[in-house]
């Protein structure tokens, strides 16, 4: 409710959210949250970001307190992660709610792979492994939804791209994401509730793994 009328009044309220997905882990599906991102995204006037690492955060930090009339959510994760970002660049990148965070090599992308929060490291992997297979794949990050739609259209257009196989990561449910990868897009993430286990039995267990996304695109690839 708290978040509900904060963005009903126009208010720049900032809430950070921390155990942001079944990463959570031991706690189990009780505590795992699936749908609440979705959810999140469905209010109106509402800024969520799921950063990629602590730069990302930076950025997604200084954007909500620049918010003046609408409020912000920070979805962090429990689990350590790399730092992504290792070159400066003085753009608040994620204030366009998603941008290209690696281009595809030799050639036009076969794959774009979309993701959010930790699961831009596994979109990474999956890059890896599919570039290795000879097939081009770009990696998008995106921060929040909601910034990304309020870009001009060309920009838009620019970063989801024309040509290609459509994919979105992300360890919550699908709800959202075909804006983005359309109905016939990849999605590697929730289909329901979570489960009591380590990270490391979770995240392959719901195939949520660079192995399984750059299986899933090399499979679609073949049948095209």
């Amino acid at each position: 409710p708290a978040m509900r009328l904060a963005s009903l009044m126009g208010i720049r309220s900032i809430f950070v959210m921390t155990h942001d997905s079944i990463g959570l882990g031991e706690d189990g599906p009780t505590h795992q949250p699936v749908e609440h991102l979705a959810a999140l995204r469905a209010i109106p006037n509402h800024n969520v970001f799921r950063p990629a690492d602590a730069v990302e955060t930076a950025e997604c930090w200084q954007l909500a307190i620049e918010s003046e009339r609408t409020p912000s959510t920070l979805a962090l994760t429990r689990q350590n992660l790399p730092t992504l970002r290792t070159e400066f660049v003085a753009e608040n990148l994620c204030a366009r709610g998603a941008y290209e965070f690696a281009a595809a090599e030799g050639g036009e992308a076969e794959v774009t792979i979309f993701a959010t929060g930790s699961e831009v490291e596994v979109a990474l992997g999956a890059r890896r492994l599919l570039q290795e297979h000879g097939h081009p794949t770009r990696v998008v990050s995106v921060p929040c939804f909601e910034l990304f739609a309020a870009q001009d259209e060309e920009y838009r257009r620019k970063i989801i791209g024309s040509a290609g196989i459509k994919m979105a990561i992300e360890a919550g449910i699908r709800e959202g994401w075909d804006a983005l990868i359309g109905s016939d897009g990849i999605f590697i993430g929730m289909k329901g509730f979570g489960a009591s286990g380590t990270i490391e039995q979770l995240y392959p267990h719901f195939g949520i793994t660079a192995e399984a996304a750059a299986k899933a695109a090399e499979e679609r690839l073949h049948q095209e």
